[in-house]
């Protein structure tokens, strides 16, 4: 079986757990945390999967071991034990611990990982206090407890591995499991809901959810109560309507799948009430599904109870083709639980726990087959509900804002515009990729002469002979140089932000650990030459310790980190221009990545319009009274918007002083989408002018309102695209005619640039006379206009 290919997000996650780790266990602590939390759908357990794998290449001689522990009174440990199996091929060896450790076995063995319930392990009896779980209680053969310290005993290091470690925010007993009973050399706690706060643990790596999106891994957005206004009947009650919604939906998206040519029977949850109100739903929909020919019977419906269990197993429920079509449910499948297929969720009211309802959001996130489809209609999950609002707990979840459930439609007065629009999805991170070593080992083994990818006998010797030929590699300290007895005029402080304060004395000082970080970190970060210091940082640092492990035979843990550290340090200069040489000698490597990706995704749509309805989310989009807006909630009749800036706010309040000359105004969506009007710039990127603006004479305007000075290279590419776009749509001869511009707003009035050789405002030109009409002292803005309509 080919292994699957890990994508960027994925790779750069890997990468930052194993830094991370290194890092922490070459530490003095006698307990390290690092929480990892990263979206549902985003492939959690591959990511530590790949993790643990690559941690015991590069960790060889270390004694390690892996235990996994996943929550829930079911068999989620047994679905995770399978998936880790599955991923690992047949190494590191994988046991299930209640099969393989029931007292035949004392020890676990070096890089083996066992696979437990942590809630089973740690349920005590509530009367007598004694262990619930046969494998805790004492007897004559080994039990976990036992296990554990024998394990640590035969020199063998355990790490933890917290599956789901949100579902055990207030159980003591899990607590006491991890810090009493194991007590491991590291612990990774593993949610999209992390609940350990901050100073509770020593690292966090953060997956996005805008990074899972654009990699085709979940849907772009839930849609909540789509169309339910459609359907017509004055005597329908609001749980037939959601039914009847949902039923609908599922039909539309199962054409359209087999227009996409591929073979997906959508499923639909419905989740019923967790109360006595449950039964009589469950009734409801079985009877409400019975009459559209869809019961247990035929398959097409699957219910999922603590006390009824019908057509629910995963080998028939999960497949894409599965002819099961709709699945009702409790609480049972809120943890651990995989269907990709999943795409609508029916609620009903009197659900409680908010945490629950997120879990539960997130069954209908994952994309069927890891990928986004030409009809966006595929690339989204849908709610329907009977709750009077949905509310969302804001907690840190980074799916909720993909989470949509204001409604906004499109003013008749719409009439076509039949623009051509260009997305890309983003292929590029800006970012240094693991592709990165092979550069800097070139670099390294070119400046200190060894022969790369030659290890002769002895050679970590002679590499460090030859090596400290030029840098400095034997008895090292972090220091830090401090300015030492600096006078300052007291009236030269308020210029002292503009000045950089040196001193003719310095005092060298011995760095803290965690200051040589950032200093070594810092080191790093200015000389990326441009490129995201927070995703490739870890990757230059774990780069930079492969090399120093490979060639100079450096152990990275017992203090083998803190050594290359201080090599750097204490060689910064000579660090310096090598990092520069790589990142030079790495960047036509990394354009041809991009390059290759863009020719693969790039979409153009000739004939765009707005669409006819949008949906929101309440956390990011705020209401707005408007008259032009060509989208307005039937609800409320206000528009509903999200400003990145002041400016976007006031260009609005312009355009709706200007009512007798503008038909309507359009706020082009700041979530990078195909939904959203977009030209092409640059190396092929996406960008997604603010506003467009029809005019009651038939004009069509395009604006991009920006800060003064901000960007302006970014700008430049953008308004002479623009520009461009404008020029070659006009000559198509349409009816309307195409104009616009970069925005900015200086003192009370605002002004555009039209040119197609764009410049900066700000940038000067003198001319004579006009000085009222283009501001003090007769400076006209270089490009710019007063923006008049």
């Amino acid at each position: 079986m080919i292994p699957k290919q890990a994508k960027q997000y994925q790779e750069a996650a890997i990468e930052k757990l194993l830094t991370r780790t290194k890092e922490l266990l070459h530490g003095k602590k006698d307990k390290r945390t690092i929480v990892f939390q990263a979206p549902t759908g985003s492939g959690k357990t591959f990511m530590v999967s790949r993790y643990i794998e690559q941690l015991i290449a590069e960790m060889q001689e270390e004694d390690l071991c892996f235990l996994w522990l996943s929550p829930g009174k079911g068999s989620l440990h047994k679905q995770s034990f399978d998936v880790l199996k599955k991923e690992f091929r047949g190494f590191p060896l994988t046991y299930l611990l209640e099969e393989e450790f029931f007292g035949s076995r004392r020890v676990i063995g070096k890089n083996e990982v066992v696979v437990g319930n942590w809630e089973k392990l740690s349920s005590k009896d509530g009367k007598t206090g004694e262990w619930k779980n046969v494998l805790m209680r004492d007897k004559e053969t080994v039990n976990f407890r036992e296990l554990v310290q024998k394990t640590k005993e035969a020199g063998v290091k355990i790490i933890l591995i917290i599956d789901e470690s949100h579902s055990r925010d207030k159980a003591e007993r899990a607590f006491e499991l991890r810090d009493e009973i194991i007590n491991p050399e590291l612990t990774i706690e593993m949610s999209a809901t992390p609940v350990l706060k901050e100073g509770k643990y020593d690292e966090k790596v953060t997956v996005q959810s805008s990074d899972v999106i654009d990699e085709g891994m979940i849907k772009k957005e839930i849609i909540v109560n789509e169309n339910i206004d459609h359907i017509i009947d004055d005597e329908i009650t609001s749980q037939e309507l959601i039914m009847e919604a949902a039923w609908q939906k599922r039909l539309e998206i199962k054409k359209q799948y087999e227009s996409e040519g591929v073979c997906i029977n959508p499923l639909v949850l419905v989740q019923i009430p967790d109360s006595e109100a449950g039964s009589d739903k469950k009734e409801f929909v079985e009877s409400f599904l019975a009459s559209k020919d869809i019961t247990y019977d035929n398959h097409k419906l699957a219910v999922w109870l603590s006390e009824e269990k019908i057509n629910q197993e995963k080998e028939f429920v999960t497949p894409n083709e599965s002819d099961v079509e709709f699945l009702i449910f409790k609480q049972a499948i809120d943890t651990g639980w995989d269907c990709p297929r999943a795409q609508i969720l029916v609620r009903f009211r009197e659900i409680k726990s908010l945490v629950f309802e997120i879990q539960t959001v997130g069954r209908i996130l994952r994309m069927p087959e890891a990928k986004h489809y030409n009809s966006d209609d595929l690339n989204r999950a849908y709610v329907y509900t009977n709750v009077k609002s949905l509310e969302v707990k804001k907690e840190n979840d980074p799916n909720l804002n993909i989470i949509k459930s204001i409604f906004v439609k499109r003013e008749d007065k719409y009439d076509k515009l039949k623009l051509k629009s260009y997305y890309r999805n983003r292929i590029d991170f800006g970012d240094i990729t693991a592709s990165f070593y092979g550069s800097l080992e070139s670099v390294l083994c070119d400046y200190f002469s060894i022969a790369q990818g030659k290890l002769e006998f002895r050679f970590a010797e002679k590499n460090k002979k030859i090596v400290s030929k030029k840098i400095v590699i034997d008895d090292l300290e972090g220091r830090d140089e401090i300015i030492l007895n600096k006078e300052i005029d007291a009236k030269l402080f308020d210029h002292l932000d503009h000045e950089k304060i040196k001193s003719s004395e310095n005092y060298q000082a011995f760095l803290s650990q965690d200051d040589k970080e950032r200093v070594f970190e810092n080191l790093i970060k200015i000389n990326l030459n441009g490129f995201a210091p927070k995703r490739s940082i870890p990757i230059v640092k774990n780069s930079l310790y492969r090399w120093f492990k490979k060639y100079l035979g450096i152990n990275l843990i017992g203090g083998g980190i803190i050594y290359i550290q201080n090599i750097v340090l204490n060689n910064a200069e000579e660090f310096e221009k090598l990092f520069d040489n790589a990142i030079c000698e790495y960047k036509p490597i990394k354009e041809k990545e991009k390059k290759k990706k863009i020719e693969e995704i790039e979409q153009w749509n000739e004939e765009w319009e707005i669409a006819g309805s949008r949906n929101y989310n309440p956390n990011t989009y705020k209401p707005y009274t408007s008259k032009l807006s060509i989208y307005k909630s039937p609800k409320d009749g206000k528009a509903y918007l999200n400003f990145d800036s002041k400016i976007e706010e006031e260009f609005i309040d312009f355009l709706e002083k200007n009512e007798s000359k503008i038909s309507w105004w359009w706020q082009n969506g700041n979530e990078h989408m195909e939904m959203n009007f977009g030209i092409k710039y640059g190396d092929g990127s996406t960008f997604q002018p603010d506003f467009l603006v029809k005019f009651k004479d038939g004009k069509i305007g395009i604006f991009d309102t920006k800060a003064i000075g901000y960007n302006e290279d970014d700008n430049k590419l953008k308004a002479e695209a623009l520009q461009k776009y404008v020029g070659k749509e006009n000559t198509k001869k349409k009816k309307m005619s195409l104009f616009g511009g970069l925005v900015v707003k200086y003192g009370n009035q605002f002004r555009i640039n039209s040119d197609e050789n764009y410049t900066p405002f700000g940038m000067l030109e003198k001319i004579s006379d006009r000085s009222e009409e283009y501001g003090d002292n007769g400076e006209k803005q270089r490009g710019w206009t007063h923006l008049e309509f």
